[in-house]
């Protein structure tokens, strides 16, 4: 994604500026999990692994997060929707030093896998990761 000051335009993906930088974005978003009771399951430093390679990356970190009884409903549907779940916050910086943290849009995780009817299901996912990302980045 290129260097901008407005977020890129990805389909089925959110992504909301952060006034922080990216470690610290990073920190208050696993706080925020946490506090809601929910299991981290990885934080991965693509950044890190760029540079174990001899390659460089602007900070990026991937979240990876969740409970089954958020997600079980959607894989119950359809199994395939397992290759998006859990839920997944990844913040990044740009070249311009502007941080962001995007995730995808629970209703275009089901769109993808063909599910009918899971509009409970994803309002209920896009409400808790908007709840998240507000809390994280203060701003709520």
């Amino acid at each position: 994604m290129p260097a901008s000051d407005s977020s890129p335009v990805v389909e089925g993906l959110i992504t909301v500026p952060t006034r922080f930088g990216s470690n610290e974005t990073m920190d208050r978003l696993e706080s925020e999990i946490q506090a809601r009771s929910l299991s981290v399951f990885a934080r991965i430093d693509h950044a890190a692994g760029a540079a174990e390679v001899g390659l460089t990356l602007e900070p990026t970190v991937l979240i990876i997060f969740g409970n089954a009884r958020g997600g079980t409903p959607l894989m119950q549907s359809v199994q395939t929707v397992g290759i998006d779940l859990p839920l997944k916050i990844l913040v990044w910086q740009d070249a311009a030093n502007n941080t962001w943290l995007s995730y995808n849009e629970p209703s275009w995780i089901a769109q993808r896998h063909g599910i009918a009817d899971a509009e409970s299901t994803t309002d209920k996912m896009a409400d808790l990761l908007r709840a998240i990302a507000r809390e994280a980045l203060g701003s709520r």
